[in-house]
């Protein structure tokens, strides 16, 4: 496998956990975005919101995309807010297939709701709030995605089995 796999998808849709196993299935190297973006600034990304702001860190994720689309092989768990930007989707897409993982609003609160590192939802931890940030997200995430897996209760192993197994019968039609 040459080609990058990119999970999208709203916090807490299950992009990290479902990476990693997908990643260990495949044999591919697993990269965390966020961790990545955490790790280089030296801050967390509550704090780099915070400091300097959404749109400086959406540069810092555009500038990460472009760097990790001339690696190699890997799974790649994209931050929440990665494929709202035209040119980042233009990056996955030349570069391997885009995953989104979608979950209900109800289902996102239970994961996330004891969560206190989510900047985009400080102060707005409810199920409304949720659902409206994801109705105006969803038609980015929908235009990105080659694949798309529901994951509402599902566990990340056999949400990453569900992927391997499309991607395979994916792979077979070309």
């Amino acid at each position: 496998m040459k080609e990058q796999i990119y999970l999208i998808g709203f916090m807490g849709s299950g992009k990290s956990s479902v990476s990693r196993r997908l990643a260990g299935a495949l044999g591919i190297r697993w990269l965390e975005m966020d961790d990545i973006l955490k790790k280089e600034a030296g801050k967390e990304i509550t704090q780099i919101f915070a400091e300097e702001g959404e749109e400086a860190f959406r540069r810092m994720e555009t500038g990460l995309l472009a760097r990790l689309s001339e690696e190699g092989a890997a799974v790649v768990s994209c931050g929440g807010g990665a494929a709202l930007r035209p040119e980042n989707v233009e990056l996955m897409k030349k570069k391997g297939t885009v995953v989104l993982l979608w979950a209900s609003p109800e289902e996102i609160y239970r994961r996330i709701h004891l969560s206190t590192d989510r900047p985009v939802l400080n102060g707005h931890m409810d199920v409304d709030y949720i659902a409206g940030l994801m109705a105006k997200r969803d038609p980015f995430y929908r235009k990105a995605a080659d694949l798309t897996i529901d994951t509402d209760g599902k566990l990340p192993g056999e949400i990453a089995g569900e992927i391997a197994e499309r991607l395979a019968g994916k792979k077979g039609k070309r």
